[in-house]
């Protein structure tokens, strides 16, 4: 039986003096809070009460052991009160985990401005590290976990926090050595810069879409910077992300390939636990990278 319970119990007698005065104030009855007392005796091998035909008094142990289980209880409810307290407030420590690329670029600013607006909430912000499983982020003991492709997990929440253009870029110089990109299907003949966890890119919206699994792959890395410098120096074509490489396009360091054919964004979820309530700091942090990524879109590049 549930020893919270029996101490309760137990506790409730002391204070009342007996079990029907005991069961009065607990909404119970008098044989089923002298069960629990005789079950607490039991427990712990000594008689807690003296019972006679008209009273409960409590033995020396059993005085001793009032005094202990309602100190327990009283310490068992108020950390309870404040930890359902915090789970209401946007205060307390906060852990969020986010790919290095992304997490170098907006949602490192955002995540600062975050923290910044919410000096309460204790971040912490680390970037690398996600496997594959969705859900294994809080194993290592984070809140959120924000990841930049398509995801199904029923075991977790899933936000949509915004939407990630990407451009398809290379130099001035690569194009005046290899000729000009005209049509997708060409990427097979030219040198290409190719992130390792993405092997095929996607060219144009919906039913217009075609897949491209780069086969002349020149350069590969698992950071965009890396690419996006060898792109600058001319070493072939990139698929990037615009606010990576909104700097270099404004400046000509690096040119829009196929200008015409559309590169799809990809998506920015925010992941975080299962339960129907989410701690106040978790929907304030959601709310504030929704709001960010709205509040501060990349400027368009002109021709």
């Amino acid at each position: 039986m549930d020893r919270m319970l029996l101490m309760r119990s137990f506790v409730t007698v002391a204070q009342h003096g007996s079990f029907s005065g005991a069961a009065r104030a607990l909404g119970s009855s008098g044989s089923l809070v002298s069960r629990h007392v005789a079950e607490l005796e039991r427990q712990l091998g000594v008689r807690l009460v003296n019972r006679t035909s008209r009273s409960v008094s409590l033995t020396e142990p059993g005085l001793r052991y009032s005094e202990f289980a309602a100190r327990i209880l009283a310490e068992v409810e108020t950390e309870e009160a404040e930890i359902a307290q915090q789970h209401d407030r946007a205060e307390g420590p906060l852990s969020v985990v986010c790919p290095k690329w992304i997490g170098s670029l907006d949602v490192g600013d955002a995540i600062a401005a975050f923290a910044a607006a919410h000096p309460k909430i204790a971040v912490r912000f680390e970037l690398g590290g996600l496997s594959e499983r969705t859900y294994d982020f809080l194993d290592g003991g984070f809140d959120v976990a924000l990841h930049t492709r398509d995801l199904r997990d029923s075991r977790v929440h899933l936000k949509k926090i915004a939407s990630l253009p990407f451009t398809l870029c290379a130099s001035e110089e690569y194009v005046a050595r290899h000729g000009p990109l005209t049509r997708p299907d060409e990427l097979a003949a030219h040198d290409c810069l190719v992130h390792v966890n993405e092997p095929v890119w996607r060219l144009g919206y919906g039913p217009t879409s075609t897949l491209h699994k780069i086969r002349n792959v020149v350069f590969s890395s698992n950071s965009y910077l890396a690419l996006q410098k060898a792109a600058v120096r001319g070493r072939g074509i990139a698929l990037l992300p615009q606010r990576s490489a909104y700097d270099d396009l404004v400046s000509g360091a690096l040119r829009a390939q196929l200008p015409g054919v559309p590169v799809p964004d990809r998506p920015l979820y925010a992941v975080y636990g299962p339960g129907q309530t989410v701690p106040r700091k978790t929907v304030t942090l959601l709310a504030f990278l929704t709001r960010w990524f709205k509040e501060n879109p990349i400027p368009v590049i002109g021709p």
